[in-house]
């Protein structure tokens, strides 16, 4: 009798695990469809729709921390996100597998629903698709398999409309030439392969593509954009990749693109010098931030702060009982500002 009493408790445990799990094929979505009109993203009612939030850090190091969970994407909605960017290193990709890897995914993106968040899907590498070279181990990958993520993505989220962008890959960068060459005509030709892959599967989340000098610099476009409708563009303009005042340098350098598309920051942020991780193009104050929220905020530009994680800097908060860092006190506070 007790051993019978053990299965039934077992079986009851294991089915309720089962049917816990999010629903890949999303039939409880309730979110809007985004898509791109003109340079601005709107909802299913073509309003208007600016985006603002943090970047998660690898669901591969969540998972193993035990914070892969719904109160950890409430606690991010607290801090006033409507976003959340999830980095897949290529590195982690491959331990967990494809299957592995999509489930962490599921639940991700379920948990974000949840909260009444949308998800930006990012192959977080650094470095040179062309050439295939790269900053660190954990960012090596390939074109083949850049594609096959793609494709892979696009089959599973379709018609997931809490998958609202994908960014296809993280921070390109020739790293000083020490990564090989490569030309804005060549990343433009690599960049229309993956949407064509993309597009290929009848998917509609929409393609985020970044520039040069990890992913700061957008020039290029201004004379040779990608040959792409329903497209927006990346930068990741920390501190200290220009000097004060920022302000008319961002514009030169990728705030010009939002006159004809959309653009969102996908990595912004700020820590001490003195901070734990401080480190180039990211340590500065205040006073960044500042700058950063009425220079965003006049043109209707969307951001994501990076990260929101006790480890990787710069960090939002502390511990586990997220307690704020100096910069998370300054964005909790912001984006909880309407």
């Amino acid at each position: 009798m007790k051993l019978r009493l053990v299965w039934i408790l077992l079986f009851m445990a294991l089915s309720n695990y089962t049917f816990a799990q999010p629903n890949s094929t999303n039939s409880n979505n309730t979110m809007p469809r985004i898509a791109v009109s003109g340079n601005k993203f709107v909802n299913d009612k073509n309003e208007t729709f600016v985006f603002k939030g943090y970047s998660s850090s690898d669901p591969d190091k969540l998972v193993y921390a035990g914070h892969w969970n719904q109160d950890y994407f409430n606690e991010m909605k607290a801090w006033g996100a409507n976003i959340v960017r999830f980095p897949v290193h290529p590195q982690a990709w491959r331990k967990h597998g494809k299957q592995g890897y999509q489930n962490l995914l599921d639940q991700g993106i379920e948990y974000a629903r949840s909260a009444g968040m949308y998800v930006i899907i990012d192959w977080h590498s650094i470095g040179n698709l062309k050439s295939e070279l790269f900053q660190s181990d954990n960012y090596e990958t390939t074109q083949k398999e850049t594609f096959e993520f793609w494709r892979s993505m696009s089959q599973r989220y379709k018609d997931n409309t809490t998958v609202a962008f994908f960014e296809l890959f993280n921070e390109p960068t020739v790293i000083n030439g020490q990564a090989g060459a490569c030309s804005w005509d060549e990343w433009k030709k690599i960049n229309e392969e993956m949407i064509g892959i993309i597009r290929g599967y009848g998917c509609k989340a929409i393609p985020l593509v970044a520039g040069f000098n990890w992913a700061y610099d957008l020039t290029p476009v201004k004379s040779n954009p990608i040959n792409a409708e329903g497209i927006a563009y990346v930068s990741h303009p920390y501190p200290m990749k220009r000097s004060k005042p920022w302000e008319s340098q961002w514009t030169t350098d990728w705030g010009f693109v939002v006159e004809k598309y959309p653009l969102i920051l996908t990595e912004i942020g700020f820590c001490y010098p003195d901070d734990v991780g401080a480190h180039i193009p990211v340590m500065s104050d205040e006073s960044y931030g500042d700058a950063m929220m009425a220079y965003t905020k006049a043109r209707g530009i969307s951001f994501v702060c990076w990260v929101f994680d006790p480890q990787w800097a710069p960090r939002m908060f502390s511990d586990w009982n997220y307690t704020p860092s100096h910069q998370g006190k300054y964005w909790k506070a912001a984006l909880n500002t309407k």
